[in-house]
């Protein structure tokens, strides 16, 4: 196993991890936003207002996005494991 091939497994995981966190992220932080701009119009100084909204909201996506990213997630292991003796050997 030569360190070229540790790099790219790495960078492969890290590309996976990213892809598999978007969704999540980008929901969270435009639902924030969006509280955000509610609680600067209102001037309503509740920093636990954004909360419920933000839980909501990736309990959405994940009910939407789950089945692909749990797909993503099989995908890769399995490419993975079938890797490994290509490593090895």
């Amino acid at each position: 196993m030569n360190p070229e091939s540790v790099i790219s497994i790495g960078r492969h995981a890290l590309e996976v991890t990213l892809l598999l966190s978007m969704p999540i992220l980008l929901a969270a932080l435009a639902i924030g936003l969006v509280v955000g701009v509610f609680q600067a119009a209102t001037q309503i100084n509740e920093a636990t207002l954004s909360f419920i909204p933000k839980m909501l909201g990736v309990a959405l996506v994940l009910m939407l996005m789950g089945a692909w990213m749990l797909k993503v997630l099989t995908n890769y292991t399995r490419e993975l494991f079938m890797s490994i003796p290509g490593l090895l050997g």
